[in-house]
């Protein structure tokens, strides 16, 4: 499905349909995940919160064995990778 819709982009406010599908399919997967669904999920995020769907995918990567940021991120990687790796190691 690619990565999720940004809230608002310069024109408008992302399709409601696109958010429900996003919504329903990140639903759909039970937890825990393997480590390399999360691996894969972390390709999901898009750059911003998406009306909270980011948080439910953060949640549900932190449910693997082993989170799939094995390094600090450049400061100027998606905030959700690098909020991984501060949630981490706190």
């Amino acid at each position: 499905m690619g990565p999720l819709p940004p809230e608002r982009n310069a024109e408008r406010y992302a399709d409601p349909m696109q958010v429900k599908e996003f919504e329903q399919a990140i639903g759909a997967i039970a937890p825990p995940l393997s480590n390399e669904e999360a691996e894969e999920l972390t390709a999901a995020f898009g750059d911003d919160d998406c009306f909270g769907l980011a948080w439910s995918l953060l949640h549900l990567i932190e449910t693997a064995p082993e989170l799939p940021v094995k390094a600090e991120p450049p400061s100027d990687a998606n905030e959700w990778i690098r909020r991984i790796w501060y949630r981490a190691h706190r």
